[in-house]
């Protein structure tokens, strides 16, 4: 049975912008709600209105600073829980330390299924997440996940720019994304290439050959994150190496630490096509080659669907 209570939407600090996207198109009034610090740093959260008996969507990426924003949003579902929400949905547009999610080496935590435990002990009736780094996160909740993915964010974008039409291809970054490109791919009929590396030591990636021939092809690399762009950036010079007449690249969460808009302003890339869950520092903003995406209307959809108890998976489905 669809919830009947009054829908309210709150957002944390790291997704402001991305809240009022979302409420403009579900066309209603961003709740009220105050986050602000003590002078020792504690944070303070205070709902300016009443939530008892409504269902409650509270918005907030854990996008750095993460812990922060990560505590901003278990202190908003504490404090929904508190003035009795009937239920409460903690919407996360980027998940932070979804990289940190098996155990690779001797003596090291599995922190993506920790901050799962905090989000469910905190008192979240369920989660909505946008493009996890390792689909498997699902399985480390004990509570309802709807997962979101931005290919059809993207994929809406190729098709309405018409000099990416000819001669496209899509590019795997590594071969452990091999499966949610060749997703894409198949969304748009193109044929799908991929960057063999190896990772000599963390955030440092070399390119070692590329499998598939790209020569004469406007090439899209896809990809769920970017982090430094020093991956992307080697990618893309390979792929200018091996013949490539363009290269972009589309990634769902910009996280963009370090040198990353010295290294993309001077990267082979021509465009670099990212989404709204992770707002961009001033620097990158300006950046040209930079075109930013709205999951707004994904993600209100999915609330809107959630709220009524209808299906979600089929905003997915290919035309």
């Amino acid at each position: 049975m669809a919830y009947t209570s009054e829908l309210k939407i709150f957002s944390g600090g790291a997704s402001e912008a991305l809240t009022q996207g979302v409420c403009k198109h579900l066309d209603v009034e961003k709740a009220r709600c105050t986050v602000s610090k003590f002078s020792d740093g504690e944070i303070n959260i205070q709902i300016g209105e009443n939530v008892r008996g409504r269902d409650v969507f509270l918005v907030n990426s854990t996008s750095p600073p993460v812990n922060r924003h990560l505590m901003e949003l278990l202190i908003m579902i504490d404090a929904a829980k508190r003035a009795s929400a009937e239920r409460i949905t903690a919407v996360l547009p980027y998940f932070g330390y979804a990289r940190q999610d098996r155990k690779d080496k001797a003596r090291v935590p599995i922190t993506a299924k920790l901050v799962a435990n905090l989000i469910t002990a905190a008192g979240a009736n369920r989660v909505l997440t946008v493009d996890l780094h390792c689909g498997q996160i699902q399985g480390f909740f004990d509570i309802p996940v709807d997962h979101l993915t931005a290919e059809v964010v993207f994929s809406r974008f190729v098709e309405e720019t018409d000099h990416l039409h000819e001669d496209f291809m899509v590019i795997s970054p590594d071969t452990g994304s091999v499966a949610r490109a060749r997703e894409f791919a198949n969304r748009l009929g193109a044929p799908l290439a991929i960057v063999d590396k190896r990772r000599p030591k963390e955030n440092v990636a070399e390119v070692m050959n590329i499998i598939g021939d790209v020569s004469g092809k406007n090439c899209l690399v896809f990809d769920d994150m970017i982090d430094t762009a020093g991956t992307l950036v080697k990618a893309a010079k390979a792929l200018k190496e091996h013949g490539a007449k363009s290269v972009r690249a589309c990634a769902t969460h910009p996280i963009f630490s370090g040198p990353a808009v010295s290294i993309i302003e001077q990267s082979d890339l021509e465009q670099l096509i990212v989404c709204d869950s992770i707002p961009l520092s001033d620097e990158m903003a300006a950046t040209s080659k930079v075109t930013v995406l709205s999951l707004a209307p994904l993600i209100g959809e999915a609330i809107r669907r959630i709220h009524k108890d209808e299906s979600v998976s089929s905003l997915f489905r290919h035309n």
